[in-house]
């Protein structure tokens, strides 16, 4: 067993102007947790950035891989890497500072004070969530998505895209990973609807959601049309099955 109970996964491409500025901040906010970061080759030096932090600090951790191999994958690594050394949560954060570090004692809490809660979404759609600095069509995009994943997978999340996440590391041991294909948004419903299927209660937690500040985004049209494309065949395929 790992002397610290919580691993939070960072994957990271092109982050080396975020990524020091995230680790302090989560490990200010949780000092007992260790960080791995999974960065992809970064061009721009994030891997050394990170390096040169673990020297100093044995919370944080390094895991080079090839080049860049999307989001889904580095999560799968990460949770992988963490299982393999004991942790008892697992969680999801990304490195552009979008996501508020002060709520991760919430979120952790959420998953510890019940024993039947195996995964908690800091959300930015249910009551107390909010989003900072987005255009009007990126609220509506996500929204609509959101909604539309909801009714389409008859799942009562408010933010199953939300990237945000503390996971029971028992429900990610109970999971085939090698069956996980999915990435960006993508990602997280699948793993949203393994947790629901595995009998895994949900929870959300409110969080502030703030656009990067430095870097750009890793979104594309791909990764939004991937998304709606998956959500219709899974909706699909388990009314189907329900029907039979």
């Amino acid at each position: 067993m790992t002397a610290a109970a919580a691993l939070v996964i960072v994957p990271t491409y092109d982050e080396a102007e975020n990524v020091g500025d995230i680790l302090g901040l989560v490990l200010g906010a949780v000092p007992d947790a260790h960080v791995l970061v999974v960065d992809d080759a970064s061009p721009d030096g994030t891997g050394d950035v990170v390096e040169r932090i673990a020297a100093t600090d044995d919370r944080v951790h390094l895991l080079r891989r090839s080049g860049k191999l999307g989001l889904g994958t580095a999560y799968v690594t990460g949770f992988r890497w963490g299982l393999e050394r004991g942790y008892e949560l697992l969680i999801e954060m990304d490195a552009d500072g979008s996501h508020p570090a002060d709520r991760l004692p919430a979120l952790i809490d959420a998953v510890r004070s019940q024993p039947d809660v195996q995964l908690a979404i800091g959300s930015r759609w249910v009551p107390g969530g909010s989003v900072v600095d987005w255009p009007w069509y990126r609220e509506a995009l996500s929204r609509g998505g959101n909604a539309y994943a909801r009714w389409m997978l008859r799942i009562d999340v408010r933010d199953i895209t939300a990237g945000f996440r503390v996971y029971r590391a028992a429900v990610i041991a109970g999971m085939a990973l090698d069956a996980v294909d999915s990435k960006g948004y993508c990602f997280q419903v699948d793993m949203t609807l393994r947790v629901h299927d595995l009998g895994g209660r949900i929870v959300e937690v409110p969080i502030r959601f703030r656009d990067r500040l430095h870097g750009v985004s890793k979104m594309s049209q791909a990764i939004v049309l991937e998304a709606m494309l998956r959500v219709t065949q899974w909706g699909l395929q388990r009314r189907f099955a329900r029907r039979r």
